[in-house]
């Protein structure tokens, strides 16, 4: 049965409910610095395998960028 998740401010239609993890690695940023928020609350990196995307969910991802 399809979820219905907030991510990055769009309204997107998941499969299933999936870990922070498994959904970062899926869009191919596993590995790279960012920084993730679920339903208002920043995760640690440390969390992302245990912190579970359901539906109703908020997510923001966003990554740092340089310069000056």
């Amino acid at each position: 049965m399809p979820i219905y998740v907030t991510i990055n401010g769009r309204n997107l239609e998941l499969f299933e409910p999936i870990s922070l993890e498994h959904y970062i690695e899926e869009r191919g940023l596993a590995g790279r610095r960012l920084a993730a928020a679920h339903n208002g609350d920043v995760v640690p990196r440390d969390d992302y395998a245990e912190t579970i995307i359901n539906d109703g969910d908020t997510l923001e991802i966003v990554r740092p960028v340089g310069g000056g």
